[in-house]
Formats: C-alpha cells, sequence, structure tokens
C-alpha cells in the first residue's frame, strides 16, 4: 500500500481522535490527554494512537481504560472522516517522549552552570584596549 496513504490515514486519524477526545468524550478518566502520532498497519485494520497523559502512573492507566472504553464510539468517528474499506481497529499506547524530555530537560538543569563564569563573562565584553581612539575634531591632522 502507498505509504503516502498511510500517512495521510494516521494523519485524519490524530486529528478526529484528538479533537473527539478534547470536545465530545465526557468520560470523567480521560482528560490532559494529547495524541501524539499514529500509526497505521499496511492493511489499515489497526491503527496504534500514541498518547501523552500528564500525571502519575495511576491517573495514566485510569486514563487508558477510560480510552479502550471509548474506543469504539472514536472507531465510529474515524470510519465517518476516512474513506477506507475497513475502520482501522484503534488501540491505545502510551507515548513517553514528553515524559522523557521534561526529564532530560530537568537533568540539563542540573549539571549546567546556570550563570557563565567569570572567565567567559570577560571575553564576551568587548577589550577597550583593542578599539582605536576617534579622532578628535579640535587637532588638526597632518596632511603630508
Amino acid at each position: 500500500m502507498n505509504s503516502r496513504r498511510l500517512l495521510k490515514a494516521a494523519e485524519a486519524i490524530r486529528e478526529v481522535v484528538g479533537m473527539a477526545i478534547l470536545v465530545e468524550i465526557k468520560d470523567p478518566r480521560v482528560r490532559d490527554v494529547t495524541v501524539t502520532y499514529v500509526e497505521v498497519s499496511p492493511d489499515m485494520r489497526q491503527a496504534r494512537v500514541h498518547v501523552s497523559v500528564m500525571g502519575d502512573e495511576k491517573k495514566q492507566a485510569l486514563c487508558l481504560k477510560g480510552l479502550e472504553s471509548a474506543s469504539g464510539f472514536l472507531q465510529s468517528k474515524v470510519g465517518n472522516r476516512i474513506d477506507t474499506r475497513y475502520t482501522p481497529r484503534l488501540k491505545f499506547v502510551l507515548d513517553h517522549g514528553v515524559k522523557h524530555s521534561m526529564e532530560v530537560s530537568r537533568i540539563l538543569q542540573e549539571v549546567l552552570p546556570s550563570d557563565p563564569p567569570a572567565e567567559e563573562a570577560s571575553r564576551d565584553t568587548p577589550d577597550d584596549s583593542l578599539t582605536p581612539e576617534p579622532a578628535s575634531l579640535d587637532q588638526p591632522t597632518d596632511p603630508e
């Protein structure tokens, strides 16, 4: 199957599922969810929906249960949007990419110094001894 078609289908699924989660799902378990990306199988029968959930492990597991229970509703929304022979069966997977990037950022904040050392700061300031003195307007210049 054409990879371009798969990418377009994956993007359409991401948009439909993301908007439905945001606007239409009223399940209190499904909160603070972002659909990061979607992988569609080559036969278009399955789609792995990667979601990022803010909160601790318990909240993430609870949110995944809520998404699994709403998967039929979400599949019907996807079926209305994309025109394929089969509506892909949605499987929700936690995406730890956002959590991982926040952890890396925190580690970098700990490791890297917050203020530049005095040596480097002095290198950044211009050195007055290297700048030429401006010619004074009061002194006549020697034309020779």
